[in-house]
C-alpha cells in the first residue's frame, strides 16, 4: 500500500490544519507546530531505548526493539488515541521529526485499522524552515513600530489594525518583569512558529509594538529585530491617570481573570498576588533597598485592599513604579537611540496614534 504525503507548506499553517504530532513528548515540549496535538508513536523512555540501540546497533536493529516495545495493548492504545482525534478532526494530518519511520509507522497501523491519512513530507522540520524563511522575509517589509511609556495601550493600539503583529501574544508574555501570564510562556521556537503564522497572509506593510529583544522566554530573531530598530516609529503620549488605569485593568483585574478561570478564585488569587510580589522582587537591585520596601509595603496593602474589593489601591504601587522607575529608564533608552534611529513620524495621543498607523498602513 502507498502511504500517501502531502509537501510541507505554509498554506497548511494559514488553514489552520490539525496536525498529529508522533514525536515524543520531550520534543514536543520543545516545539510545535501549530494547530497540532501530541499523539506520540513512543514515549520519551521507548525514544531513548530504540536511540540507544540505533547507535549501537543499526537501524534494523533499532526498528526491531521499537516493534517489542509498542506491540500489543500498548500499539492498541496508541491506534485508539489516533482514531479518537480523527473522529474529532477527520482532516488531520500526521508528522514526526523528518516525516520519516515515525510518521509511515503511524500511517500504516492507522491504515491497518481502516483510517488513511496523509503524512507532511520532511515532516516537522520541513515545515519549520518554510515558517523561519517567512519570518526572515518579514524582516525586509515596510515596518513601523509602536512605541510610548508604560501603560500606553501600546499592544491594544496594534490589535486594532489588520496589518498589526502582537509580538506579546505570540510569547504568551506581555514583556516586562511584571508581564507573566497564567499558562506557560511559549518557548523560543513555538514563539517563532505563531509569530510565522500571524504573518502568513501579510505580504505588505506591519505595524509591532516597540519591544525589548526578549520577550518572557523568547528572542525576536535577529533579522526582524535588527529591521525594527531602523524602521519609523510613532509614540503614544497619555497621562498618568489614564495609563495607571490601563495597567490596573490589564495587569491587575485581566491577570485575576485569568488566574481563577484556571484555579478558581481563592488559589487564583494567591498565585496572582505571588506572581506581582515576585516581579517586584526581581526588580530589586534597580530599584535600591529603601524604595523596594517602600513599594513592598504598598503593594502588601493594595492586596489587603483587593480582597475587600478595592481593585484601584493598586495604583497606590503602580503609580511610583511607573514615575520613579519605568519612566525614567524608558525616557534614558529614548535619548540615547535618537541618535541613530529614524526621525517619529507621529507623536501624539492614543486615538491619533491609531489614525497614523493606519494611514501609514493605506
Amino acid at each position: 500500500m502507498t502511504l500517501p504525503t502531502l509537501p510541507a507548506s505554509l498554506e497548511l499553517v494559514a488553514r489552520n490544519t490539525p496536525l498529529i504530532d508522533v514525536r515524543a513528548p520531550v520534543e514536543f515540549a520543545q516545539g510545535r507546530l501549530p494547530g497540532a496535538v501530541n499523539l506520540p508513536l513512543m514515549d520519551d523512555e521507548e525514544r531513548r531505548q530504540v536511540g540507544i540501540a540505533y547507535k549501537q546497533q543499526g537501524q534494523q536493529a533499532a526498528i526491531a526493539l521499537g516493534e517489542r516495545l509498542v506491540s500489543g495493548a500498548v500499539k492498541q492504545s496508541r491506534v485508539l488515541a489516533w482514531q479518537a482525534h480523527l473522529a474529532r478532526y477527520p482532516d488531520a494530518l500526521i508528522y514526526c521529526y523528518r516525516g520519516g519511520l515515525r510518521s509511515q509507522i503511524s500511517q500504516q497501523w492507522l491504515a491497518e485499522a481502516g483510517l488513511l491519512r496523509p503524512r507532511i513530507e520532511g515532516g516537522w522540520k520541513a515545515l519549520r524552515q518554510k515558517l523561519c524563511q517567512r519570518i526572515d522575509e518579514a524582516a525586509h517589509q515596510p515596518l513601523l513600530v509602536v512605541s510610548g511609556l508604560t501603560g500606553c495601550a501600546k499592544t491594544p493600539l496594534i490589535n486594532q489594525l489588520p496589518n498589526g503583529i502582537d509580538l506579546e501574544a505570540c510569547a504568551q508574555h506581555k514583556g516586562s518583569a511584571f508581564g507573566r501570564q497564567p499558562e506557560e510562556p511559549a518557548t523560543q521556537i513555538d514563539f517563532e512558529h505563531a509569530l510565522a503564522q500571524r504573518l502568513i497572509g501579510q505580504p505588505g506593510k506591519l505595524v509591532m509594538e516597540d519591544e525589548s529583544r526578549q520577550i518572557g522566554n523568547a528572542n525576536i530573531p535577529l533579522p526582524l529585530w535588527q529591521a525594527l530598530q531602523q524602521a519609523p516609529r510613532i509614540r503614544i503620549e497619555m497621562p498618568l491617570d489614564w495609563r495607571l488605569d490601563q495597567l490596573r485593568r490589564d495587569y491587575i483585574e485581566a491577570l485575576e481573570r485569568g488566574y481563577t478561570a484556571r484555579f478558581g478564585p481563592d488559589e487564583g488569587r494567591q498565585r496572582m498576588q505571588r506572581q506581582l510580589a515576585s516581579a517586584l522582587e526581581r526588580l530589586a537591585k534597580r530599584l535600591g533597598h529603601a524604595r523596594l520596601q517602600r513599594l513592598q509595603r504598598l503593594q502588601a496593602m493594595a492586596f489587603r485592599a483587593h480582597e475587600a474589593g478595592d481593585v484601584q489601591a493598586h495604583e497606590a504601587w503602580l503609580a511610583p513604579l511607573l514615575t520613579e522607575y519605568y519612566d525614567p529608564l524608558y525616557r534614558y533608552h529614548l535619548e540615547k537611540q535618537q541618535s541613530h534611529r529614524p526621525p517619529e513620524l507621529h507623536v501624539g495621543d492614543w486615538e491619533s496614534c491609531l489614525a497614523a498607523a493606519r494611514q501609514w498602513s493605506a
